[in-house]
């Protein structure tokens, strides 16, 4: 057993350490792919450069984002947990559940639309009204998911 910690050793290692201000600053450098210490300074509003410096030497030693001649890109040779039910789209990130929540809205309109144009519905109303059902609970832990997000 040597000293150095192997790729699931250091993925633990920056997933316990990944969270406040750390994880504020990972998620913009993530989003952003390019940043500097005074742009994270003023976005994520620090009352100094040097605790933006700070979290970013953090993420540098977890091996999460690469310096390079000042600035800070997001390392690809781990991917952090913390991130794991989100997706990103451009510079948003997005929870996977607004995914599922629009299928099944969209699923939920169109067989709705089938059961209401039929003459006498039976069981079809009972499957639209589980669709719905489906649809309100994505949309809720989609929001859920939001609010409480990585940011």
């Amino acid at each position: 057993m040597s000293g150095t910690p192997n790729g699931s050793d250091k993925k633990g290692i920056a997933d316990s350490q990944l969270k406040g201000n750390t994880l504020r600053v990972y998620v913009y450098v993530v989003t952003h792919k390019k940043s500097g210490v005074r742009e994270i300074q003023r976005a994520l509003h620090f009352s100094s450069s040097s605790l933006a410096q700070y979290h970013l030497t953090k993420l540098v030693e977890l091996g999460l984002v690469k310096e390079n001649g000042g600035e800070y890109h997001p390392s690809e040779e781990i991917k952090a947990d913390v991130l794991k039910d989100f997706l990103q789209l451009g510079t948003f990130i997005v929870p996977r559940f607004v995914f599922y929540a629009v299928f099944f809205t969209i699923v939920t309109g169109f067989f709705g639309v089938e059961v209401l144009t039929r003459d006498g519905p039976g069981v079809d109303v009972l499957f639209v009204g589980l669709l719905a059902v489906a649809s309100g609970l994505f949309w809720y832990e989609a929001l859920r998911a939001w609010l409480k997000g990585p940011i």
